[in-house]
């Protein structure tokens, strides 16, 4: 799998999160935890301290002055069970449970300690203290189960669980937006990108991208613009080549056409003339059709070229020369041309007009019709070319207007045709559609040129 920048940003920002989350998490579980179990603790301390002002020294002895209803007190909880005693020096019991756990390891006077012990099979927690009434040690103990602890341990994990997976969720969905954020003009790059044509070479703009992409635009830019030079060094070249071998084959053309005359009496000679004038022609047209692609590259179409003309007029001094070619073939080729007034480049559209009609005529069986037609429309001028050929399949319709696509290969051609045919009608802010004739068979090709072009 190629490495993702995404995935990269993710890793590195959400398992540092992850792991500061956890830490602070343990800190504040510590936080909150320690402060209830000092509270806990004071507790029970106070109810030791409580009972050193109810310890009495009367007649050389020691007794605990508490009430029924006050040890009552002392021991009622709703949650945990309350143990308390009082011992002498010697460990005899003064007050409270005999089998409350050895309470004389304090050795401070008035400083309470808390340990963890057990009490009747049940784990509890102890506080101890060393008094000293009338220079008599006495050592008191208050014992307290751990339900309530427990319960409120419990309260608090839960709690910082749930805070803490909320936190974490929260931070996770910010990072993950954040990231998506930051990567959109990376995205907006390439919709840039995949939104142009193979033809679009401008430069990208700088204006509102990211500081960090201007490196890479820079570079993307530097290029587009190789690109563009070696594709107008490639097309200069084209037309070049185009134009200066059109001149040598048709002169080449009518020494043959000479030598067909002057031999027509020679059957062998005619025919091998007859050959090699065809292998001409279709010389001539190919190099015919390179130079009007050339012309018809988007990059070398120039708007200034543009002037009123009309189409009709356009249209019949152009196919004058597929007459010839039409009755060789059988095949009755019609006009239905109405005034038609657009905005065009002369050249460009003869180059258009050619190739449709030439394509219709190509591929046409013999005895079938070819009409041409234009007319206006309100907002448009219309030009159609239709024939009652054998038609176009479906699966061919999206590529014919490929370069060098060829639906028939019996059939001499380049394939140029009709790509010519699409970049100079999208060069005059047109657009070529295709259709089949009204019983199903033959082809339609309309191109609509818009009136404002």
């Amino acid at each position: 799998m190629r490495p993702s920048i995404k995935i990269n940003l993710l890793k590195w920002l959400i398992a540092p999160l992850l792991a500061v989350n956890l830490i602070g998490a343990g800190l504040t579980y510590w936080l909150a935890w320690l402060p209830a179990q000092d509270a806990f603790d004071q507790s029970i301390t106070d109810a030791a301290w409580a009972l050193t002002s109810q310890i009495k020294r009367v007649r050389g002895k020691t007794s605990l002055e508490l009430t029924k209803q006050a040890e009552q007190m002392l021991r009622s909880d709703h949650f945990d069970t309350m143990y308390f005693v009082v011992r002498d020096s010697n460990g005899e019991t003064l007050a409270g449970d005999h089998n409350f756990p050895p309470v004389n390891q304090v050795t401070e006077p008035n400083e309470p300690v808390t340990y963890d012990g057990v009490m009747n099979g049940e784990q509890v927690r102890i506080a101890a203290l060393y008094v000293s009434i009338e220079r008599t040690p006495v050592y008191i103990g208050i014992a307290e189960t751990f339900r309530k602890r427990n319960q409120t341990h419990y309260v608090i994990l839960i709690s910082l669980l749930l805070l803490d997976g909320a936190l974490t969720f929260f931070s996770i969905a910010i990072v993950m937006i954040a990231v998506n954020k930051g990567l959109s003009p990376l995205r907006e790059l390439r919709q840039n990108l995949d939104q142009r044509n193979h033809d679009n070479l401008t430069p990208i703009e700088f204006k509102e991208t990211a500081e960090e992409l201007s490196p890479v635009i820079g570079a993307i830019n530097s290029l587009l613009e190789n690109i563009r030079k070696g594709a107008s060094a490639q097309q200069n070249f084209l037309a070049n080549v185009a134009h200066q071998i059109r001149t040598p084959l048709t002169g080449l053309r009518l020494q043959l056409e000479w030598l067909h005359q002057r031999h027509a009496d020679e059957p062998e000679t005619a025919h091998s003339t007859e050959l090699m004038t065809s292998s001409v022609e279709r010389m001539v047209r190919q190099s015919n059709q390179l130079l009007a692609l050339a012309r018809a590259e988007p990059s070398r179409f120039k708007p200034t070229h543009l002037e009123d003309l009309l189409l009709d007029k356009l249209v019949e001094e152009s196919v004058q020369h597929f007459i010839e070619q039409a009755d060789k073939k059988q095949i009755d080729l019609g006009f239905d041309l109405q005034p038609a007034r657009m905005k065009g480049d002369r050249f460009m559209l003869r180059d258009l007009i050619d190739n449709l009609v030439d394509n219709a005529v190509r591929y046409s069986p013999p005895q079938s019709t070819v009409t041409v037609s234009c007319r206006e429309q309100e907002d448009a001028t219309l030009l159609t070319v239709e024939d009652s050929g054998p038609g176009i399949a479906p699966e061919h319709r999206e590529l014919i207007f490929d370069r060098f696509y060829r639906v028939n290969d019996k059939i001499a051609g380049s394939g140029l045709g009709l790509a010519i045919v699409r970049d100079i009608a999208k060069d005059h802010g047109g657009e070529i559609t295709l259709t089949s004739g009204e019983t199903n068979c033959g082809t339609v090709f309309t191109v609509r040129f818009p009136r404002q072009a």
